[in-house]
């Protein structure tokens, strides 16, 4: 009975889980650059619970007479997948075509987007509005006169004179899921390489890669199974009642 428990309440636990992450993808469907994020659990082996107290941990015995449903948090998987492009007409909006993020100073360090939509602060910098201002392929923060510009597709600033103002610059890693998330929904990551061999498009913007049909049957099969687990779980409580009820008056 009481494992019934634990796999009901895992259960609960982990769909409540995915429902979150389900929520903040259809949250951001609209954000430039968005990654979706994907929710994986599994079944820890439960070998482990019943060997807990024993010394000696090896050589390791399946029991295949044991199973376990008990469901964990496994991980959560960044799609990393090109969205579509939207044309802006925006002088300051930047996509990447290819692998590749821009980079962003912020206060705390250096952090990666795919989101192109810049502007200019005070002194001149191109910026990521409120987070950072954006680096070029040295480092370095891009300071700029105007925001008419007559870009390349390797990134190249110029004026509409001809006046060489900078580059910006594209970074890629070894591997991307190695990427963590900071709050703002910016990445953060070591290994930074500059990728040359990338394409940038001016006044347009990368849209979010978020699949709106997809996380909306997600999120009513993850409700169904939620809504199950729960009535099961209060099943469950009604038994035990009555099972200390009937002991009680049999005593």
């Amino acid at each position: 009975m009481m494992k019934g428990f634990y796999n009901l309440t895992s259960g609960m636990l982990s769909q409540g889980r995915r429902l979150d992450v389900v929520a903040n993808n259809m949250t951001n469907v609209s954000t430039a650059g968005y990654k979706a994020e994907q929710y994986t659990d599994r079944t820890f082996d439960e070998v482990m619970a019943v060997r807990i107290g024993n010394k000696i941990k090896t050589p390791y015995q399946e029991l295949p007479t044991y199973q376990a449903y008990i469901l964990a948090p496994d991980h959560l998987y960044t799609d990393f997948t090109q969205g579509s492009f939207e044309e802006t007409t925006l002088p300051l909006d930047f996509a990447i075509q290819g692998e590749g993020f821009f980079a962003i100073q912020m206060a705390d360090g250096v952090a990666y987007t795919r989101a192109g939509s810049f502007t200019l602060d005070n002194e001149g910098y191109l910026c990521l509005s409120e987070l950072g201002r954006v680096l070029d392929r040295e480092g370095n923060p891009i300071q700029l006169p105007t925001d008419k510009l007559d870009p390349d597709s390797q990134g190249n600033l110029y004026t509409q004179g001809g006046q060489y103002l900078g580059t910006l610059g594209v970074f890629m890693f070894e591997d991307n899921q190695a990427l963590e998330r900071n709050p703002y929904g910016l990445f953060i990551g070591q290994g930074a390489q500059v990728n040359e061999d990338v394409t940038i498009l001016n006044k347009w913007v990368e849209r979010s890669n978020v699949d709106l049909v997809k996380e909306m049957v997600s999120m009513m099969a993850t409700q169904r199974t939620l809504q199950s687990a729960a009535q099961m779980s209060q099943i469950y409580d009604e038994v035990i009642k009555r099972a200390v009820n009937d002991i009680g008056r049999l005593a």
